[in-house]
Order: structure tokens, then C-alpha cells, then sequence
């Protein structure tokens, strides 16, 4: 029933030269036409032209294979030197934060791109953070613009449950809330990834508030007593579900889409939506201008570029099916990823998070033995 051996996740080559489908790819290669063919416009483009001798640097946690080439075209339309920097799947967001925070005194990050927000909360919180107030963020709702206009909210993913269908192909036996994961029903049969990054640290700490210290202890000793499988990442556990190691998994929204799109027999599950339930939580993109980095004046321009509504429509059209937080930009195609308010949102306080984020990491080490 079971079938073994996930596919290794390659580098994406570099966009500089043409993209070759490549089947080994974890997620697939295929963009939206309208970012296809602005990275065909703009993909050759040199770091060195219209002789800028200096420009911004951004660290982006979005997966690479979506953010460089929209990131190449908005370089390419204001005319400036932009130096990109990514990190590997299971570290990026801890690591662009350790390298902002370690680079206090000579600064070298102008703008960061975070794929959720707690992170960069608490980098605001820490001071690291240059106050901006883009008009291309304005018709953004107010909850996800800081009142201090130190960070900006926008493209969401939801922590959603993904099922392998041939190993459970009725819907009604499908996994409906966290608490599946502590049933003996699931022992052995359901996965997590371990909460030291990304979304999923996001996930477990704002879960701890609501549920308290002896919920929170009760949920997670529950599911090590359960024998969930607690992995790296959240593309890990998208993987053991695709693969049919495992019934479902706690995974985001955009792991869920690429599994589909490459014929996977998986579906997914927005968690607790019953009445009274908790809801699924959504974890929007950020962006920021880091405090004294460089080349302010275009990291500015760069925030707009990053902020204007095409850029929410272009992530909703890519394979990574982002939600768009503005009314009227089209929701990803799949039905299956629901739109706002469409679904029960999970209700979470970001700054609270954000403030805690780091205590709880270090309490999730310990736990988790990290």
C-alpha cells in the first residue's frame, strides 16, 4: 500500500539560462504565463547594467524558483542593481534573520522578503526595522499593515491538513482538525514538521496562546504518544503524504498545490471549521526596509514593486497559489484553496507572536531536542 523513496529536491538552476523542465524538481518549474514571459524578458539582464555602481539587497525567504524571476523584472523596470539572497528550504527564514540581527553595526540586507511574519515582527521589535509607508500598500487591510508602517503583510498561505486519497479515498474518514493528530485512529499514519522555522514555529507558538501551557503540553505529548512523524519541513511532510508513507500531514497551503499539480493523490482539508472550532490560521508574506541598509531610496521603490496588487494577482496565478489579502485581486484557480471568507480564519495576535517567538523556539528545542 505504502510506496518509499521521495524525490530528492534539486537547486534551481539559475534563471539566467533557460529553464529546463526537470522532473526531479520537488516543486514544478511551471509558471504562470504572465511571470513566464517576464522572465523571459528580463531573466539576462546584468547585475552591472545602466552602471549602478551600488543598489539594494534583498533576502527572501519565498521559495526561489517564484520570487527571483518577479524580483529580476521589477530590477529590470526600475533600472537598478538588485542583489538577491535565498537560503535552503529549511533554514531560510532563521537564517535571513540571524544574518539581519548579526549585521546590526554594517549593515547589508536593504529589504526582506519573509514568507510569514512572526520573524519580522520581532526584528520590528528588536529595532531593525526602518519605518516606510508605501502607497502601493494602502488598499491593504489595516490588520496586516504595521500601525507603525514598520512592516507590511500581503500573498497568504494557510497551515492546512493534506491527504493521500488512495490511502484515504473516502472524504468523509478525511482528517477535519489538529486534534486528529492525537487520535489513535491516525497512530503512525500522520506527520508534522518539527517546529523550528517558518510557518510551522509561527503555527506551534501562536497555538500555545490559545490553548494555554497545559493544552499546548496535553497536544504535543499527544501526538509523540501518537507516533506522528515530526520532520524538517513543511515540503517534508507534503512529501511522506504524496508518497503515500503517511494518511495526511499538517503542511501549507502552496506544498499542497505543487504536490497536485504534478498528478499527486492528495487533497486538501482547511482544519476546524465546525462551529465553535478554532479555524485554519492564515500566515501572509512580509516585507520590510532593514534599518540602515543599503541604497534606501531604492529599496523604497522595490517595497512598491513588491506591495502593488499585480504582484498579489501573480502569486495567486503561480504555482505557489498564494491568497490574496486585497478584495478583488483573483484567488488561486484551484478550488480547493480557498479564498477569504470562504473559510473560518484561525484568530492569532501577530505581535504577541512575534514578541514570544524567540522564547518558544528555544522551548521547542527543548522539547523537541533540537
Amino acid at each position: 500500500m505504502f510506496r518509499f523513496g521521495p524525490r530528492l529536491r534539486d537547486r534551481i538552476p539559475n534563471v539566467c539560462h533557460p529553464v529546463v523542465p526537470n522532473k526531479s524538481h520537488e516543486k514544478p518549474m511551471r509558471l504562470a504565463p504572465a511571470i513566464a514571459v517576464l522572465l523571459l524578458l528580463t531573466a539576462c539582464g546584468s547585475d552591472s547594467e545602466a552602471g549602478a555602481a551600488t543598489g539594494p539587497t534583498i533576502y527572501v525567504a519565498l521559495d526561489q524558483q517564484f520570487s527571483e524571476p518577479l524580483l529580476k523584472g521589477f530590477a529590470n523596470e526600475l533600472g537598478i542593481t538588485l542583489r538577491q539572497k535565498h537560503d535552503a528550504e529549511n533554514n531560510k527564514t532563521v537564517g535571513h534573520v540571524t544574518r539581519i540581527l548579526e549585521d546590526k553595526a554594517h549593515q547589508r540586507c536593504s529589504v526582506f522578503w519573509n514568507n510569514e511574519i512572526a520573524h519580522t515582527v520581532s526584528l520590528a521589535q528588536k529595532g531593525m526595522l526602518e519605518p516606510y509607508d508605501s502607497p502601493a500598500a494602502k488598499d491593504l487591510p489595516a490588520r496586516w499593515r504595521d500601525k507603525d508602517h514598520r512592516w507590511t503583510a500581503f500573498a497568504a498561505r494557510a497551515r492546512i491538513l493534506i491527504v493521500n486519497t488512495e490511502l484515504v479515498p473516502d472524504k468523509s474518514d478525511w482528517p477535519t482538525s489538529y486534534k486528529d493528530l492525537t487520535d489513535p485512529k491516525w497512530r503512525g499514519k500522520c506527520a508534522i514538521a518539527t517546529p523550528k522555522t517558518g510557518t510551522t514555529l509561527t503555527h506551534f507558538c501562536s497555538m500555545w496562546q490559545r490553548l494555554g501551557d497545559d493544552g499546548m503540553k496535553k497536544w504535543i505529548e499527544g501526538m509523540q504518544h501518537n507516533e506522528v512523524m515530526f520532520l524538517g519541513s513543511n515540503g517534508a511532510t507534503m512529501r511522506v503524504v504524496r508518497d503515500g508513507k503517511v494518511a495526511f500531514a499538517f503542511t501549507d497551503t502552496d506544498d499542497f498545490h505543487v504536490a497536485k499539480m504534478r498528478g499527486f493523490p492528495v487533497a486538501c482539508v482547511f482544519p476546524d471549521q465546525e462551529e465553535g472550532g478554532i479555524g485554519t490560521m492564515l500566515i501572509p508574506n512580509s516585507v520590510a526596509l532593514i534599518k540602515d541598509g543599503p541604497d534606501q531610496e531604492n529599496a523604497k521603490r522595490l517595497i512598491d514593486k513588491i506591495l502593488a496588487r499585480e504582484t498579489e494577482a501573480l502569486l495567486a496565478a503561480a504555482d505557489s497559489a498564494q491568497i490574496p489579502l486585497r478584495d478583488g485581486v483573483t484567488p488561486p484557480k484551484d478550488e480547493e484553496i480557498l479564498k477569504l471568507g470562504q473559510f473560518r480564519e484561525m484568530q492569532w495576535d501577530i505581535e504577541w507572536t512575534g514578541k514570544n517567538l524567540g522564547a518558544f523556539d528555544a522551548k521547542f528545542g527543548k522539547i523537541f531536542g533540537l
